[in-house]
């Protein structure tokens, strides 16, 4: 039998406290492995096992004052008999096997997932689940906002979710750590009483936040550190924060990127409001996505020398071939006939033309493009994305509407994936069905060109010396004037409004 005493602890230092236990009796123990920790005045002392062995007795428990050279436990040391259980007290339980003793649950990590190439950052928008919530494996825990899609993040295992990391409104790195699940917890929370109805179950690992004292050095070494109880995960009983739980998260938050809020593009000072107003304002802090909205139109206008262009366009024939073929259109390939195939096929056409309105700055360089990537901007409730349709220069009609709807669909339902909206070429906004009639689009870097579609209205015209009405649209095309000079963009739209005038000439590609 080993005896495990107080250490000195110093000069004029003649007491400690007992803050954790980190073995308990019939667990297995190294020579040197910590067997506890003492909180003295000023420093926290580490007490090691003296020799290799099963700690047979904890002599003083958590928060007991013990002296210098105290008892603190006693250890039956490696090859010596295993002495009898001798319980304290009538009643006390015997000692559980010691597979049952050691077994420990296992605490995983729940990760960003991949985001999409390129994208290195995501704000976390929604957790579904909360600290101490049982989880299946797959269950959504949280959902993460990027520029342009939202990413829902399941558990990888199922347990209890034990410490969430990135609270709500945190902007995180690709691959970063999110929250912790403690693995099979929820088994062993939710076991029935069954197995031992007269036992109170054990408690699941604490989670982080909870009620329990941690220790006095890990609390100065948090001040000093600058770190709150919910960004250090705790590793003594109960969870308890001990000091080196404090320099171990001190060490990652050094070596990994801060979490951080995202912050919200400049804007000019608000001016003062008087207190009858501001009580009836509502202020919501502004959603990753808009925020990338806002600093990426703000860039486009810094950035390029942007102009808009403008002409109208007679629908009449597109109007007159739409009513006499859609219902045959929609019967043979299953997809509404719509008006945007004819203006995606009418840019493709003029792009073959003017290159330079389907190219992009990089660099000191012009890079063209012999393809035609299609960005179709549409509005959802949570802002504007541009989905891609590719290659939309090889596409049929149907083939274009049925993109379209699909991503469309997509969209809406916040389903899209960063590979459906990257690589575009070229883009076409279309106001009108807000009832836009005029308006200048922004450029979607690095593309140097943008089509705005607006409003149908009927309005008076002269053709053929006669005044008549038609039902006409105002095209706008915005441009990087870097590398698209005006005449390219004149020529552009009036290849655009040729086409859909008279949608023959895409058919023998005039």
């Amino acid at each position: 039998m080993t005896e495990v005493r107080v250490p000195t602890l110093g000069e004029s230092v003649s007491e400690a406290t007992v803050a954790t236990w980190f073995k308990k009796p019939g667990d297995a123990v190294a020579a040197d492995e910590m067997l506890c920790e003492l909180e003295t005045d000023k420093v926290t002392v580490e007490v090691p096992a003296p020799a290799a062995g099963v700690l047979a007795e904890i002599v003083a428990a958590e928060g007991e004052t013990v002296g210098v050279n105290a008892l603190l436990a006693t250890i039956n040391e490696a090859g010596a008999a295993a002495p009898a259980p001798q319980p304290k007290s009538e009643g006390a339980a015997a000692p559980q096997p010691a597979a049952q003793q050691s077994k420990e649950v296992k605490m995983t990590d729940v990760m960003v997932p991949a985001l999409g190439e390129s994208v290195s950052e995501a704000t976390v928008s929604t957790w579904f689940k909360k600290v101490g919530d049982t989880v299946a494996q797959d269950e959504m825990l949280c959902e993460l906002e990027t520029d342009k899609v939202s990413v829902e993040v399941p558990s990888p295992v199922a347990g209890v979710l034990t410490e969430i990391v990135a609270p709500e409104g945190a902007t995180v790195a690709a691959s970063a750590k999110l929250a912790v699940v403690a693995e099979g917890a929820a088994g062993a929370v939710a076991a029935p009483a069954a197995a031992a109805p007269a036992a109170a179950p054990a408690p699941a690992a604490a989670p982080a936040g909870k009620d329990v004292e941690d220790a006095p050095a890990a609390k100065k070494a948090m001040a000093e550190a600058g770190l709150t109880p919910s960004q250090v995960t705790g590793t003594g009983r109960d969870g308890r924060i001990m000091k080196e739980d404090v320099a171990a998260a001190a060490a990652k938050a050094a070596a990994a990127p801060a979490v951080s809020i995202a912050p919200a593009p400049a804007s000019a000072p608000r001016a003062p409001v008087s207190s009858d107003d501001a009580a009836r304002e509502e202020r919501v802090k502004m959603t990753r996505l808009r925020a990338t909205i806002a600093r990426r139109l703000k860039d486009a206008q810094n950035t390029a020398a942007m102009l808009t262009t403008y002409n109208e366009v007679d629908m009449s024939a597109i109007m007159a071939l739409r009513n006499e073929y859609k219902d045959a259109f929609e019967k043979k390939h299953g997809v509404r006939m719509g008006f945007m195939s004819f203006f995606t096929k009418a840019c493709c056409h003029a792009l073959k033309e003017v290159p330079e309105v389907n190219a992009e700055i990089d660099g000191g360089d012009v890079v063209y493009k012999h393809y035609v990537h299609m960005g179709v901007a549409a509005g959802t409730p949570t802002g504007l994305v541009v989905p891609v349709i590719r290659d939309a220069d090889q596409m049929s009609f149907a083939d274009i509407e049925k993109a379209i709807s699909e991503k469309g669909k997509r969209a809406r339902d916040g389903k899209l994936t960063m590979a459906e909206m990257q690589g575009g070429t070229f883009t076409i906004s279309n106001g009108g069905v807000y009832g836009s009639l005029m308006s200048s689009p922004i450029l979607n870097p690095p593309q140097s060109g943008i089509l705005g579609m607006h409003k149908i209205q009927d309005r008076p015209v002269v053709v053929n010396g006669q005044i008549v009405i038609r039902p006409m649209m105002y095209l706008a095309l915005s441009y990087d004037h870097r590398i698209v000079d005006g005449k390219g963009a004149v020529t552009f739209l009036v290849r655009v409004k040729e086409a859909l005038e008279d949608p023959r000439r895409l058919l023998l590609d005039l």
